[in-house]
């Protein structure tokens, strides 16, 4: 068994970057291993029941896979430096920012990858390194592929189709600046110190967007505040960290994000409950709680103010959404009105529906909640 914690993913992996920056933030020793073939492809299956990264092995040999679940493990373990905030609304919104970041950042992080060719040649240096280490460059070349080829057919389904590439690049600009004027006066999010929502953001950021080659120099660099995050994301000072925003508030910087998150959160999880809801009057008693729900469901048309952008619905995306409606649950009768007068003024009220089919996670998926 370890002596350490390992963490199991490459560098240009998009969530493998958030836990990667996340555990140092923690300052947990951790040994960082890139995937090998016989690993991506047998013991983590074998460890997790998918094949997928990052993974983090325990010093007791538990094989913990999926973000979330390790952020939730690690901080019970280590309470300094804690990453969910204390009052209502911050956490709240750290949860919401946090799947917001995790999911809705997915296309654009894919398309920057997949549609410049010139982003190929460090992808495939870096995953052959790690996939077959030592071996000739042309077997390297030739797992690569495989890996390349995977990857390529899921691009559909999270909306990365000729016709839509204008409106991501144009949505993913308009984003940035957001966050660069937010940055040039605030460390972190929601102020002095990362939360859940830094770390949801870090992803697309490390592993994609401020690594690869295309994305980097035509749209991060632009943004110097946001290019100055992302290093303190990586590269955590050791330095006390700040407080949060007082008094349970956010600043005006941070507000259109807020908004904007909102306006694009409200129609894209009611509609993933909607194709859920409508699978499940279709196929009556096929899909009883423990059988994974299909991985991805029919197009939503979703509004942005670039243009609309259709994509997969995804039932992982709505176990996502559940998670800051829990925290509302679990809220004193004061806390969830502070949220909810907030939500109100927002107009998103819908993120508080109690009618979406509750879920379960599942792999990389989600089934119905309840007893298997």
């Amino acid at each position: 068994m370890p002596r350490t914690h390992i963490l199991y993913g490459w560098h240009l992996s998009y969530f493998a970057g958030k836990a990667r920056c996340y555990l140092k933030y923690k300052r947990l020793p951790f040994v960082d291993q890139e995937v090998n073939l016989p690993t991506l492809m047998w013991r983590i299956p074998r460890k997790t029941g998918v094949r997928v990264m990052p993974v983090l092995r325990t010093p007791d040999n538990e094989w913990i896979q999926d973000t979330h679940l390790i952020i939730e493990r690690i901080e019970a373990q280590i309470p300094d430096r804690p990453v969910v905030p204390d009052t209502p609304w911050q956490r709240w919104l750290a949860y919401l920012l946090e799947a917001w970041a995790d999911e809705w950042w997915m296309p654009i992080a894919m398309h920057t990858r997949w549609s410049y060719p010139e982003n190929f040649a460090l992808f495939q240096h870096d995953a052959g390194r790690a996939l077959l280490p030592g071996f000739p460059r042309f077997v390297q070349h030739k797992a690569v592929d495989y890996v390349a080829g995977y990857l390529r057919r899921m691009l559909p389904a999270v909306g990365i189709r000729p016709e839509q590439n204008a409106v991501l690049e144009a949505w993913a600009h308009a984003m940035m600046a957001q966050l660069d004027t937010h940055f040039a006066a605030h460390s972190y999010l929601l102020g002095g110190r990362p939360t859940l929502a830094d770390f949801g953001l870090v992803g697309t950021m490390y592993g994609h967007l401020g690594r690869d080659p295309w994305p980097r120099r035509e749209m991060v660099a632009r943004y110097p505040h946001l290019r100055a995050w992302i290093e303190r994301m990586a590269n955590p000072p050791d330095r006390r960290m700040g407080a949060l925003f007082p008094n349970d508030e956010i600043p005006p910087t941070l507000l259109p994000i807020v908004q904007q998150v909102v306006q694009e959160c409200v129609p894209w999880f009611d509609g993933i409950a909607a194709e859920i809801n409508q699978v499940l009057a279709e196929r009556p008693g096929r899909f009883p709680p423990g059988k994974p729900l299909p991985r991805k469901l029919g197009d939503q048309i979703l509004p942005t103010a670039q243009g609309t952008f259709k994509r997969a619905a995804l039932p992982f995306t709505l176990w996502l959404a559940q998670r800051p409606r829990d925290v509302f649950t679990g809220l004193d009768a004061a806390g969830q009105q502070r949220v909810y007068a907030q939500l109100a003024a927002l107009g998103g009220l819908g993120l508080l529906a109690h009618d979406w089919p509750r879920l379960a996670r599942h792999g990389l998926g989600a089934t119905l909640a309840g007893q298997a």
